[in-house]
């Protein structure tokens, strides 16, 4: 059980009578729009239209750009966490309402989009989502050079190798049926 401070930004908890404290970053777990496919969806798992994506690096200031596979796109938003390591290793964060959440949407006709990616305050993110860990890893680094190729006017093979000193892949999670692969790009990691 966590005593969340709002003021402070911090969590505490005590367990076996020592009491921790960690630093809060919010986040929703959860923005997603309706996958095409027919049929009823969970918005457990991420899909390639977002969803569950558990991606501690979608904080404040972040735009998240998601594929739109149906008319009305159907967003979905929520699963408010406090803190979560990458992995949400053992299937939950620091769960937290959310009150207030302000979201801008922008619909960029011109974006032809595979799978989400975002702007963070971290730098670009690329993911990919998979019951295969490797699957998921090789998406996201596959979306991760296809941005690069964009940016900096490179072959696949040039970005590959930059990719390669400047991207570091975090495991988003291993929960809610599929794994999640994140690459992360600083900003100013290629200049």
């Amino acid at each position: 059980d966590w005593v969340l401070d709002r003021e402070q930004m911090t969590g505490k908890c005590s367990m076996s009578g020592t009491e921790f404290s960690v630093a809060l970053s919010p986040f929703l777990g959860l923005i997603g729009l309706a996958p095409g496919a027919p049929g009823t969806h969970r918005t457990a798992p991420p899909y390639r239209t977002g969803g569950n994506i558990d991606c501690k690096e979608l904080v404040k200031g972040s735009s998240l750009f998601l594929p739109i596979e149906v008319d009305g796109a159907m967003l979905s938003f929520g699963d408010g966490h406090a803190l979560q390591g990458d992995g949400e290793n053992s299937g939950t964060a620091i769960e937290c309402p959310m009150d207030h959440v302000e979201l801008t949407v922008v619909l960029h006709e011109e974006m032809t989009l595979r799978m989400p990616k975002a702007k963070t305050p971290a730098g670009w993110v690329t993911f990919g989502f998979d019951e295969d860990l490797n699957e998921a890893a090789a998406t996201a680094l596959d979306e991760m050079v296809g941005l690069i190729q964009t940016f900096h006017s490179v072959s696949k093979t040039q970005a590959t190798a930059l990719a390669s000193v400047a991207v570091d892949l975090h495991i988003t999670q291993i929960v809610n049926g599929v794994k999640g692969v994140h690459a992360l790009l600083p900003h100013g990691a290629i200049r």
